[in-house]
């Protein structure tokens, strides 16, 4: 994990499941100033739900999370390339997906990398990390 942002924008992933999306969308705008400057990824409905909402946004879209985005954020924590991951997970939702959550878990749990699944744990992030 990069800790010196002092030559480098921050670079952070965000994700959402279905039905979190719009609290995403929401908690980005509230927390837009966090990210000016920032790199961010987001993987298929969710970035095109933040870019539409947030033009601005520095964004690179990956592909849909069941159809390789996950694994390509996996893949970015592997290669350090991410400063934070910010995944508003649907607990109370069936997760055909839920073996891509549990691998992103443990990668960023492996190398350390903050990651948040719940609007409290990106706010800690967001105040600690991102200011």
């Amino acid at each position: 994990m990069s800790t010196d942002l002092s030559d480098n924008a921050l670079r952070v992933a965000l994700v959402a499941h279905d039905a979190r999306k719009p609290d995403l969308v929401e908690w980005v705008g509230a927390n837009f100033d966090a990210f000016r400057g920032a790199s961010v990824y987001s993987t298929g409905t969710t970035g095109r739900r933040l870019s539409e909402a947030m033009p601005s946004l520095n964004i690179t879209p990956l592909k849909s999370g069941p159809l390789g985005g996950d694994q390509q954020i996996g893949a970015m924590i592997c290669e350090e390339k991410l400063d934070a991951l910010i995944f508003f997970v649907d607990p109370l939702a069936p997760m055909p997906h839920d073996v891509d959550v549990k691998a992103l878990t443990r990668l960023a749990t492996v190398y350390d990398l903050p990651m948040a699944c719940s609007r409290s744990t990106a706010d800690l992030i967001v105040n600690g990390l991102m200011r």
